[in-house]
């Protein structure tokens, strides 16, 4: 059984920096995508990147030049580095892999609060 553990929420000010990790225990080979969602209080949960097994991204409008998303394919985890923190970024931050064959995989999710 192949799950998703997140790891690097937490409290940041505005302005500040986090990192974001997803791990992939278990057999997990045919990962081809992944990506990071997040739903913030009272919001519909959104894209807000995502990377091919080729390194091509996709970023949300709203986060684009202030997050990367990267993978270490030989770890099957995959990395969110967040900057510039706006209140606005505010949200439970999910991360999901699709692998094929296989579907997809959705981890349990991890609190980005952005305050002073």
């Amino acid at each position: 059984q192949v799950q998703l553990v997140e790891s690097g929420g937490g409290l940041v000010q505005p302005g500040g920096s986090l990192r974001l990790s997803c791990a992939a225990s278990g057999s997990n080979s045919n990962v081809i995508n992944m990506g990071w969602y997040r739903q913030g209080p009272g919001k519909k949960r959104e894209l807000v990147a995502r990377i091919t097994s080729g390194g091509n991204t996709d970023y949300s409008n709203s986060v684009k030049g202030r997050f990367t998303i990267s993978r270490d394919n030989a770890k099957t985890t995959v990395y969110l580095q967040m900057n510039s923190l706006q209140s606005e970024d505010t949200a439970v931050y999910c991360c999901t892999m699709t692998r094929f064959p296989g579907g997809d995989l959705w981890g349990q999710g991890t609190q980005v609060i952005v305050s002073s």
